[in-house]
């Protein structure tokens, strides 16, 4: 492409060239490639997303690296905007070094392509500086954008900087327990359908995809290490060299240690110690990082005091129970912590950042509140005795008795349990994964 851009900042003179590249070839190859791209297992976002079609802002999706957005995006075009959409991949190393002074040259270049269309599809924007000044402005000559990134952290800032009340964020995270169903091509089967062999079954395709996790990529092609690809990108590209980290050792090793102890509680003075670094800070950015990047989510305790919110212990989720298993070079086997990981993923889905843990005042913990909701959940992968439901049950007395009223307990389990052995409702976690809306 033959474009030119000089600016003067602080005195001195920037040369911004993409050299030896044809902007037009780029674009004909990626929107081509866009328009044959396999629309997988439909997603969960499209519903909310039918809902923004005709909204005048633009629709941001979030997510992980690799784990649905574009895709998503083609779904989005072939369900609503059906060859009206132009479409472009700032990650394409062919576009390195494009500025915001580009994007009219783009868009002209589009027009002159594919006729003028109203719609843009624009992945992994956050790598050009300045997008969100030409995006408030085609939004404002009534072009519908659809964007995607994967730095949670970088979008939102240029977002609130100039698009306020002009979109609005839509987050992605990889497969559903349903979605893996469907990717995998297995039927479930809930309430009286479901006979003793059927939940066996439920119970090992759960397994396995606690095991395996639900990257898309490392579900349809389980023979290639997707995940550890996956992850060295994230800390690398996404974390390493976008935040200028010059100790990788010290990122490994946090990157090591979060991603084998998820469901745990931790503190980032412990983790100052395990790391042996200078300051407290150091971590929290590193686990700030991490969050932006959508490796993982340190969860809070639930507290009307911001103070202890901030300074009680977190507990730490992975993005992916597959990821974790494979970063952790298969320490975890426990398949109760990947359980509990799994409920959180889906109960983020659903409730987004308004999910904490709980700790009574008589020091007992449960494992999820859920405030706008009004709901109280355990998660035990087995209860098989009574002392074990007796601690499961204590603990969402002792929560139910200082939470608003109306709130409500749950516990989730693997194993069976009969009605009169607890006295809140005790659903098989494969069945709540699988349809939780009409469970809690």
């Amino acid at each position: 492409m033959s474009s030119l851009s000089v600016k003067t900042t602080y005195g001195m003179i920037y040369v911004h060239m993409l050299q030896n590249v044809d902007l037009k070839t780029v674009l004909a190859e990626q929107q081509k490639f866009f328009e044959k791209k396999s629309l997988g297992v439909e997603r969960d976002q499209l519903t909310k997303i039918s809902k923004l079609v005709k909204a005048p802002f633009a629709v941001v999706i979030t997510g992980l690296r690799r784990c649905g957005k574009s895709t998503l995006l083609a779904q989005i075009e072939n369900k609503y905007h059906k060859g009206r959409g132009f479409f472009v991949n700032f990650e394409d190393e062919r576009l390195t070094g494009f500025e915001s002074e580009d994007f009219n040259n783009l868009h002209s270049d589009l027009a002159e392509l594919f006729g003028e269309k109203k719609v843009f599809f624009l992945d992994e924007i956050q790598n050009v500086s300045g997008w969100e000044r030409w995006v408030r402005r085609m939004i404002d000559d009534g072009y519908k954008i659809y964007i995607t990134g994967s730095n949670a952290s970088l979008l939102s800032q240029e977002l609130g900087s100039r698009l306020t009340g002009r979109h609005v964020t839509v987050e992605i995270f990889p497969f559903s327990f349903k979605e893996y169903l469907m990717m995998i091509k297995r039927k479930y089967k809930i309430g009286k359908q479901a006979t003793t062999l059927i939940t066996a079954r439920h119970r090992s395709w759960l397994k396995l995809f606690l095991l395996s996790g639900g990257i898309p990529d490392a579900v349809s092609q389980p023979s290639i290490q997707w995940l550890k690809i996956l992850y060295d990108d994230v800390m690398y590209r996404d974390i390493a060299a976008r935040y200028k980290i010059e100790s990788l050792s010290s990122l490994k090793a946090l990157g090591y240690y979060l991603m084998s102890n998820i469901a745990e509680l931790t503190s980032y003075n412990k983790l100052k110690q395990l790391l042996f670094v200078s300051s407290q800070n150091t971590v929290k950015d590193y686990v700030t990082y991490m969050n932006n990047a959508y490796l993982i989510f340190p969860l809070s305790v639930f507290s009307y005091s911001v103070k202890r919110q901030l300074i009680a212990p977190k507990k730490i989720y992975a993005v992916d129970t597959g990821l974790a298993r494979s970063v952790s070079q298969s320490t975890l086997e426990n398949t109760g912590e990947l359980l509990e990981n799994a409920v959180f993923l889906e109960l983020k889905r659903r409730y987004g950042n308004n999910v904490y843990y709980y700790k009574s005042e008589a020091n007992l913990e449960v494992d999820f509140y859920i405030p706008s909701a009004k709901l109280l959940i355990q998660v035990c992968e087995k209860l098989d005795s009574p002392d074990t439901i007796g601690r499961e049950v204590k603990g969402l007395n002792s929560a139910i008795a200082e939470t608003p009223r109306g709130t409500r307990g749950i516990i989730l389990s693997s194993s069976f349990v009969a009605s009169n052995m607890s006295e809140y409702p005790t659903f098989q976690v494969a069945d709540w994964l699988y349809d939780s809306k009409n469970m809690a």
